[in-house]
């Protein structure tokens, strides 16, 4: 993935890094939080701009960065805070000794979580996020067969997947998410099998990708889980999306959700780099 955002920052011109570089600098709160939609400072939204401020080389002060996460009260409970508090502290090098008590308070590798994301622990979203959390921390996959057999439970035959069992219709991320997790445990294959087609079709002709297929309008967060997927998997993409890129470029040097969203985010910048990326 850094890769790809490196790939993405070289496809720009120096003044368009310069005002992404900028743009970056300006969503700190402090030496370590970024902001949120919302103007606040916020750990999930902070793991995005630390990883841009890697790719730009937007100075961090490293040291008081990991004291101010020290001070954060660590929620073991939810499965991607915890996530978004252990890749902080990786991106900030490694955590100290006071919060690797905190990230790691027993002697298993991992705390066990009691919050997921669609409060459910086996939708594809949440098996991603649990697999990339134990891929960062280095851990062994030792259930790979169930996992892969409990992905059965939410696809959707012939579009790919849902993130709720008795989903009726393919949502784009968690279709990406299914093939990450797969690619993850399997490797990245170079074949098309359902769900890898179904998520290539939903391209549109714009070069987007919209969240569903009840959601006419494709954003910049599907759009670049979508080309992300599609190019581990050595799969181009129907159309050239340069110009929907582009087009969520904002003159604030952040990127958009949507075209009607007027507001920049560093989320959404972050997604907007990685599928210049993908180009």
């Amino acid at each position: 993935m850094m890769q790809t955002l490196n790939k993405g920052k070289k496809k720009l011109s120096p003044q368009a890094r310069q005002q992404i570089r900028q743009y970056i600098e300006s969503q700190r709160t402090d030496a370590l939080f970024f902001r949120n939609k919302s103007r606040e400072a916020d750990l999930y939204y902070t793991v995005f701009g630390l990883m841009l401020s890697h790719i730009f080389q937007v100075q961090t002060d490293r040291k008081k960065a990991r004291r101010e996460l020290e001070h954060c009260k660590v929620n073991t409970q939810d499965l991607v805070y915890y996530a978004a508090c252990v890749r902080s502290s990786l991106l900030l090098d490694s955590p100290g000794k006071k919060l690797r008590r905190q990230l790691f308070p027993d002697k298993n590798p991992l705390p066990v979580f009691q919050t997921f994301p669609h409060n459910d622990s086996y939708s594809p979203y949440s098996r991603f996020m649990w697999l990339s959390l134990m891929e960062d921390l280095r851990q062994p996959i030792g259930n790979k067969q169930e996992i892969l057999e409990s992905l059965n439970a939410y696809k959707i035959p012939g579009r790919g997947y849902s993130n709720h069992r008795s989903g009726l219709y393919a949502s784009t991320n968690a279709t990406a998410a299914a093939l990450s997790v797969k690619g993850q445990l399997e490797g990245y294959p170079n074949n098309r099998d359902e769900a890898l087609e179904g998520l290539y079709l939903r391209q549109d002709s714009t070069g987007g990708f919209c969240a569903n297929d009840q959601t006419p309008l494709p954003d910049m967060l599907s759009t670049a889980t979508a080309l992300f997927v599609l190019q581990c998997y050595e799969v181009k993409p129907r159309i050239t999306p340069a110009s929907f890129i582009e087009a969520h470029w904002l003159e604030s040097g952040g990127f958009s959700s949507t075209l009607v969203e007027g507001n920049s985010d560093i989320e959404y910048t972050f997604y907007g780099l990685l599928a210049l990326g993908t180009c």
